[in-house]
């Protein structure tokens, strides 16, 4: 697949590189970029030669926000719409709500966030608004010495978008996410570090190596069932509201492993050999009901 807004290459280890490229307006994120990420995590993410996915931008800066130039509605929703909050959930996967109201960096992160594979955000330089919040979705966070990061939605009058009212307080908690979004400051990577948000800084030629060596670390002789399973369970059940629901998705997830791959990595254990495990993320046994999204 060629994309006007993205590169997207995979190594023989099957780790990807996906460089957000609009290098002259600094990945500014605008409607083409949101669609081409959605498609690539639908689609290219998914394809079983895809171990993991590391995500970055291409020259200086991450990605400094939504591209605000565009005419009319920036945002690309439709003006002539007034929806009630029942009719948008009953319907928000219909015309004309799917294309004229849903916010696009929302589709973009759940697109994320349903890959049944590990997702590394490599923050090379500024990451700005959506360029922030996408990360959020993402498994962990690296970033340049140079990152700077900012929740700026205040100053533009616009609340967090991109599901990020999910995922911020879960990853700093509720008083540093209200900290953040409140004063609307634009964050260094030292801060940014501090605050839990990014798992470790690097000096800037630094960091995709290390990114790239971190996604090897998960992927090499593990099971991309395992790893699926895992990914949507640390998720789900963070999330859930008594232990029991853990309990219940544990004992399918344990059920269906152990009698495919982890009978691969018992043997390989006790023969003290490298595991062949032969899963696929694109066949994960189902544990929770289909009522919940993916």
């Amino acid at each position: 697949m060629t994309y006007q807004t993205l590169d997207w290459t995979v190594g023989d280890d099957g780790v990807a590189v996906l460089t957000l490229h609009r290098p002259d307006a600094l990945n500014a994120f605008d409607l083409t970029m949101a669609r081409e990420l959605e498609r690539v995590f639908l689609t290219d993410a998914r394809d079983d030669a895809v171990r993991a996915v590391v995500v970055t931008g291409s020259g200086r800066a991450f990605c400094a926000g939504m591209d605000l130039n565009a005419a009319g509605n920036v945002f690309g929703l439709d003006e002539d719409l007034a929806p009630t909050p029942e009719e948008f959930r009953e319907r928000y996967d219909e015309p004309p709500y799917d294309d004229g109201l849903r916010d696009t960096g929302g589709k973009v992160t759940l697109a994320i966030h349903a890959l049944p594979k590990p997702v590394i955000a490599a923050i090379n330089g500024p990451a700005v608004g959506i360029g922030a919040t996408m990360t959020l979705a993402m498994d962990i966070r690296m970033a340049s010495t140079r990152a700077r990061i900012g929740f700026v939605f205040g100053r533009l009058g616009i609340v967090p978008e991109a599901c990020s009212s999910w995922f911020l307080p879960r990853i700093v908690g509720i008083q540093q996410a209200l900290e953040w979004v409140y004063s609307a400051e634009i964050l260094t990577a030292e801060q940014a570090h501090a605050g839990r948000l990014v798992r470790s800084l690097h000096e800037p030629d630094d960091l995709l190596p290390a990114a790239l060596e971190l996604a090897r670390s998960f992927v090499v002789d593990r099971s991309p069932v395992a790893l699926g399973l895992a990914k949507q369970m640390l998720y789900r059940n963070g999330a859930a509201d008594h232990p029991l629901e853990a309990h219940l998705s544990d004992s399918l997830a344990m059920y269906f492993t152990s009698i495919a791959d982890g009978k691969e990595g018992v043997a390989a254990f006790l023969e003290k050999r490298t595991p062949e495990f032969t899963g696929k993320a694109s066949e994960l046994p189902r544990i929770y009901p289909h009522s919940v999204v993916e």
